[in-house]
């Protein structure tokens, strides 16, 4: 049995790309968790998405065991994502940490995620251990790294350490510096049991494994434990920790990373940031448990083929419980059928969650634009929240529209702010600070409204920094804005599925841009398809498309004009038929033209 004294539990938090997981499959190495036949680059990606993008999605725990002044030290590592988007997946790791290394890159130096997950750190009370990675690349810069990691992050220059993931120099000054600079967790091995789930996700055989973290207590196995906002009881039939696969063990006491396997088949009784304690009459208090995420973007998804909806809800189920920052509710579409409304975090979130569906349910997937939740205060003075453009209501019903404002923090060289300021400009974002954080990178701080940010705006900002800008955000509130709900109208009906929420001054750009993309997307039909786009009463733009046509006249060769007129007339009559009857078909492509702001028209004129 592992004493708390001898237990170090660490994450390794940096910006993306700056080697979190591949420091992590050294210090896997170093402490013979892995052998050099098993082990493969970033061993702990083992989602086939994460493979395949070469980002860590899902946060992974591992044990590791290592000898350090003839003590034998129990370290957990838990390992996060670097993208904005899987903030909370950060957030969750870190509260049942003690300390983190902060890895910051010794060529690119620090970046918008760098300063964000330090301070997630911080808030959480952790022991920071600052490191600088890649320290053997030819165009490494430590000296100017280390001056930014002083002025941003208030580190001490001389805790600084030099290590490369890639080659393993210096990891074992890292692992070192865990067990001195880290403290021991706090917990009573002889208290009530009290352990927080951090995680979970969904076994085909074993039903729902659960990770957690014991703060105080000691679980074993046949022991009765229950989940105290669930309100459950259950027995524990398998326990364990990572090495990186599960190996099983006789208890877990204070201190420790783990897993339970409690023949649990309906996914609706793990809750992440649920307390588990003794199934008894006196419980253990419940933790504090983690802040319900923020789903900022929200989109349609249904299935192509209307017979998957079954089959669509058992797939979102067994995500959810893997991944709790998502939500869905059902909702129905004129255009689609049955389908689900989604809530995700961000774009990027959204994308990995539908290629997830495709891929591991084999589902083909039809996605509506995505647009960000608003608020609209009505005449009444009722407060309504807007996920979707078909709530919104008449604009004389409306006395305020809300929508999100973010602070958004830009990294970048200092030749390129006259390039991002003119960014946010164009996209009315209200200018704060800028920061030199050495002679050639700057912050810089801006005020914007989300839904400017979610669709493009990272792709904008590489291409105006020429890929080495970076850039995070937090949410700030809401704030009036001048925003109207446009329509679509294919055929003189409308198609929910193409409605978008946006600013009033962009409106007619973008309606035409959203109309001329359409015009491309579908196909032509017998008869002629009227694209329109609308505010209210008031359509704002229009575009044809023209009816295919048969050459009826081909064989007349000659003679009189009466009987090619009569071909003629039978024609449109046939065509006049059809128009009153025939639906239009819009293919899947042509609900993602609504993401097309007009900048690209814009830029053509």
């Amino acid at each position: 049995m592992a004493l708390p004294q001898f237990i170090r539990n660490f994450s390794i938090v940096a910006h993306i790309d700056h080697g979190k997981s591949t420091l992590a499959d050294r210090l896997m190495e170093r402490t013979g968790t892995v052998s050099e036949r098993e082990m493969k680059q970033q061993l702990l990606d083992d989602m086939d998405l994460e493979r395949q993008r070469g980002i860590t999605i899902k946060a992974r725990a591992v044990t590791m065991h290592y000898e350090h002044g003839g003590e034998q030290y129990e370290l957990n590592l838990i390992d996060t994502p670097g993208h904005v988007d899987f903030q909370y997946e950060v957030s969750r790791s870190l509260s049942c940490c003690e300390g983190a290394v902060l890895l910051v890159d010794a060529f690119q130096g620090v970046e918008a995620q760098t300063v964000a997950n330090a301070y997630a750190a911080m808030e959480h009370d952790l022991v920071i251990v600052p490191a600088m990675n890649k320290v053997d690349l030819v165009h490494a810069r430590p000296e100017e790294v280390h001056e930014e990691m002083e002025q941003t992050l208030g580190v001490d220059g001389a805790d600084v350490l030099g290590c490369s993931a890639k080659t393993g120099v210096g990891c074992e000054d890292v692992l070192r510096a865990i067990i001195e600079r880290v403290p021991a967790p706090a917990g009573d091995p002889q208290a009530t049991l009290q352990a927080m789930v951090f995680d979970a996700h969904y076994d085909e055989f074993r039903g729902a494994i659960t990770y957690v973290r014991v703060m105080n207590g000691t679980v074993k196995k046949g022991q009765k434990i229950k989940f105290l906002q669930q309100g459950t009881t259950h027995e524990v039939v398998e326990l364990g920790q990572f090495r990186p696969l599960r190996a099983v063990a006789d208890q877990l006491t204070a201190g420790q990373v783990g897993y339970l396997i409690c023949n649990i088949k309906s996914l609706g009784h793990v809750h992440v940031g649920d307390t588990i304690s003794i199934a008894g009459e006196d419980p253990a208090e419940l933790l504090p448990g983690y802040a319900e995420p923020m789903r900022m973007v929200f989109c349609g998804l249904y299935p192509s083929d209307g017979q998957d909806f079954k089959q669509l809800r058992a797939a979102l189920d067994k995500l959810a419980i893997n991944d709790p920052s998502f939500e869905f509710a059902p909702e129905t579409s004129d255009a689609l059928g049955f389908g689900f409304r989604c809530g995700f975090l961000g774009l990027l979130h959204m994308e990995i969650v539908q290629q997830r569906l495709e891929q591991e349910a084999d589902i083909d997937l039809v996605q509506t634009a995505p647009n960000v939740t608003y608020q609209v205060v009505t005449k009444t003075g009722e407060t309504r929240e807007i996920h979707t453009p078909q709530d919104v209501p008449d604009s004389g019903d409306i006395e305020k529209f809300l929508q999100p404002i973010v602070r958004a923090s830009f990294v970048l060289p200092a030749e390129y702010i006259g390039g991002v300021m003119k960014l946010c400009a164009d996209r009315r974002g209200t200018y704060l600070r800028t920061e030199y954080l050495s002679p050639t990178r700057a912050l810089l701080v801006y005020d914007v409204a989300l839904a400017e940010i979610v669709y493009d705006m990272h792709d904008k900002l590489k291409t105006v920094t020429r890929g080495y800008g970076t850039m995070d955000y937090e949410l700030q509130g809401y704030e009036a804005g001048q925003l109207v709900r446009m329509d679509i109208f294919v055929k003189g009906e409308r198609v929910d599925a193409l409605s978008i929420v946006c600013d009033k001054r962009d409106a007619e750009a973008r309606g035409r841009a959203v109309i001329k993309k359409l015009k491309k997307e579908i196909p032509r039909h017998m008869f002629e398809v009227a694209l329109q786009a609308g505010i209210g009463p008031r359509i704002i733009a229009r575009e044809t498309i023209s009816a295919m046509r048969k050459n009826v006249t081909a064989k007349c060769y000659g003679g009189d004009i009466s009987r090619k007129r009569k071909l003629w007339e039978k024609q449109k009559a046939g065509k006049k038929r059809m128009k009153s009857i025939g639906s239009v078909d819009i293919p899947q492509k042509a609900f993602l033209a609504v993401l097309e702001t007009g900048e690209e028209e814009a830029k053509k004129k």
